[in-house]
């Protein structure tokens, strides 16, 4: 077992001590010194008047975990992040894909409004899922602080739909609605929230999609916790499917937990980064677990009241929590040697 808050189970040597005051240290930026995020004016002195990047994407993604973005910035930010653009590009073949990002999307668009009547009279399954996503996007408050409507729920729904029809890794699950509703929240036009949101889910591993990628991420979420802390997860064992009832914090990517989008979009970015690892998500649900680790073992929890206090896990600030997943990922790559092999290979980035 590893852990970065407690001495004892760390170890009592002076070298385990120096391990941990090592991995505070390399991440002082994070953990110490609050960087502001990249703004615009420091964003574009990243390209040549071309357009043509002059920073590597190496710099570029580091700057982004470290730093985060400054909201201006991410509606670009993010076309590069997600793959939308790629990193080679220059200003006029950027234009060139918006371009075709749009009829491509309009083409779709004309596609599903031909099959459509076909499947709302073959497929009663069509009509299920129609249903359950206008009642998801229905409840959505999405109003201003005067009450006016602050966009068309008629579009989301559509886009939505759309994803169910032409996505066939991504089933439409309950949630989608509201991690949607953050990309609609910084981008305006149809085609490119549609896309942003494709490419968001092929860019993360669809590792928020039920039957995919969330139980990956729960199997090595507890592969995770038996190598780090095996005390905690023989307790955990005993209390039942403790960790396999925790698929919401995957499912919605973390999103209930913040204290405002910012903090969400602060998140993601760093996932679609690749750094400090691959699969990082699981990363972070370890450390939320560490949070409340301490609490569980003292009072002996029972797995329903396990479950109930990592719900009321709100209110997280994610500069605070992307840090001390970092110091964790830090530690584990301190015992690389002893890292079960699967854990291994999920966390590195595969071979190109």
């Amino acid at each position: 077992m590893i852990r970065v808050t407690d001495r004892e189970r760390l170890g009592s040597t002076s070298s385990s001590q120096d391990d941990v005051s090592g991995l505070r240290a390399s991440f002082s930026s994070l953990l110490k010194i609050k960087k502001m995020p990249i703004d615009r004016a420091e964003w574009e002195s990243y390209f040549d008047e071309s357009g043509h990047l002059l920073k590597s994407q190496e710099f570029v993604s580091s700057q982004i975990l470290e730093r985060g973005l400054d909201p201006l910035v991410r509606p670009e930010a993010w076309k590069f992040l997600t793959g939308y653009y790629s990193w080679q590009t220059s200003h006029d073949e950027r234009l060139t894909v918006e371009s075709m990002r749009r009829k491509s999307y309009e083409s779709l668009c004309n596609m599903c409004d031909k099959i459509q009547p076909l499947l709302e009279t073959e497929h009663r399954e069509f009509m299920e899922v129609r249903n359950f996503i206008k009642s998801d996007v229905q409840r959505l408050y999405i109003k201003d602080s005067q009450g006016n409507a602050m966009m068309d729920k008629s579009q989301l729904e559509k886009i939505l739909l759309l994803n169910y029809i032409c996505n066939v890794e991504a089933e439409y699950q309950q949630g989608f609605h509201e991690m949607l509703l953050l990309f609609r929240l910084f981008v305006e036009k149809e085609h490119e929230i549609y896309w942003l949101f494709q490419f968001f889910l092929q860019k993360t591993e669809n590792s928020c999609i039920l039957n995919v990628g969330v139980e990956k991420n729960l199997a090595m979420l507890k592969c995770l916790i038996a190598f780090m802390d095996p005390t905690f997860a023989k307790h955990l064992e005993e209390k039942g499917e403790v960790v396999q009832s925790l698929f919401p914090w995957f499912c919605l990517f973390f999103q209930r937990v913040f204290k405002s989008f910012d903090d969400v979009w602060r998140l993601w970015e760093v996932f679609l980064t690749g750094k400090p690892c691959r699969n990082f998500q699981v990363i972070v649900a370890y450390t939320m677990l560490q949070m409340v680790r301490d609490q569980i073992l003292q009072k002996d929890m029972s797995g329903e009241d396990i479950l109930m206090l990592c719900n009321n896990l709100i209110d997280l600030e994610a500069n605070e929590l992307i840090s001390k997943a970092c110091t964790i990922y830090e530690l584990l790559m301190k015992h690389q040697q002893k890292v079960p092999q699967e854990l291994q290979e999920f966390f590195s980035q595969p071979e190109q």
